[in-house]
């Protein structure tokens, strides 16, 4: 064997070699590349569903707060019209005609004067209220109109002013007047 064929074998064999190490490397660099995107995949799809996940809460977050400003503006508008109608309400009453005064007044103190002994009411109704009832007038209060009764020692007064007379009814119906008038 000539030395050109031992060198021809040589490199061959080493042409064989560096062949392999070749398609190693390019497999190796293949597989490297190929992890390369699937962890690029599935970091892409973790960001993807933690930026749906984020635009979600936010959706849900912003509903949550018009759901709730459309409750405080009904809140509010309800406020007003259970309002408006408590001093129309008031105002009604206060506008009472003096025949209508002395009936509503006569009622109320043939009903409650027996509980008390000194009755007050506004200056107004005083000759009215005086002429109605029996027990002593003991003076004037600031009221649109009605009575307060008092006991003998003061300690229990019993209001019974058209102001007093309202308030007591309308916080005892105010759920039922506000269903009536929204549903």
């Amino acid at each position: 064997m000539g030395l050109e064929t031992v060198i021809k074998d040589i490199m061959d064999v080493a042409q064989a070699k560096v062949s392999e190490i070749d398609a190693e490397a390019d497999a190796e660099a293949s597989r490297i590349l190929e992890d390369a995107k699937q962890s690029a995949k599935e970091i892409k799809g973790k960001r993807l569903a933690k930026a749906e996940d984020e635009i979600q809460r936010m959706r849900r977050q912003e509903l949550s707060s018009a759901n709730l400003e459309v409750k405080r503006t009904m809140l509010n508008a309800r406020k007003e019209v259970l309002e408006k109608a408590y001093n129309q309400a008031f105002n009604e009453i206060a506008g009472l005609s003096a025949d209508k005064q002395e009936t509503f007044l006569k009622n109320i103190i043939e009903s409650h004067e027996s509980k008390g002994s000194r009755i007050y009411s506004n200056k107004e109704s005083e000759d009215m209220v005086k002429k109605l009832s029996s027990i002593e007038y003991a003076g004037n209060i600031d009221c649109v109109g009605g009575v307060v009764i008092e006991n003998e020692d003061g300690s229990i007064r019993l209001d019974y002013t058209y102001e007093g007379i309202l308030d007591s009814v309308y916080e005892q119906n105010l759920k039922q007047t506000s269903d009536i008038l929204f549903g």
